[in-house]
């Protein structure tokens, strides 16, 4: 039963920490990121483990973990709030080619990071062509292009 508390409460510790650092590192993972979450790994395994290296122990840890992502993923579901609280919002980064520098401060995007996503979804190059950029919850940059935009209306 400890390995099942501990499994919980690292989990929960962990969703709290990769929501705190931003959606950016989820959906472009470095070879930086890729390194930092191996060492999280290693660093989590004695807090949920302990001494116990049974593999039954492991066995347990592994299916605490997926259980819990499973309730997690069916409570998003079901309450919309929680998944509001879990994965946050989309936020706007650029307006008809005017780029929201306190959004994009505030999400650690720059602008290379925009116009790849540009380039990379809509084949734009320039900023001035881009009608409205989004960083969504999972972490990836919608583009939409400044020609496909309908005009405002008043």
């Amino acid at each position: 039963m400890e390995t099942v508390l501990k499994a919980i409460g690292l989990y929960v510790a962990l969703v709290i920490v990769f929501r705190i650092t931003g959606r950016r590192s989820l959906q472009q993972t470095t070879t930086f990121d890729l390194v930092l979450l191996l060492v999280i790994g290693e660093a989590a395994q004695p807090a949920l483990v302990g001494n116990d290296n049974s593999l039954m122990t492991a066995v347990l840890a592994i299916a605490t973990l997926l259980s819990i992502d499973v309730v997690f993923s069916l409570a998003k579901q079901k309450a919309g709030p929680l998944q509001r609280a879990i994965e946050g919002l989309p936020t706007i980064l650029v307006v008809r080619g005017e780029v929201l520098r306190a959004q994009m401060e505030r999400a650690r995007i720059n602008e290379a990071d925009i116009l790849q996503a540009a380039r990379e979804r809509q084949g734009i190059f320039r900023m001035e062509n881009i009608g409205l950029a989004v960083l969504e919850p999972n972490g990836s940059i919608s583009i939409v292009p400044l020609d496909g935009m309908e005009p405002d209306r008043a």
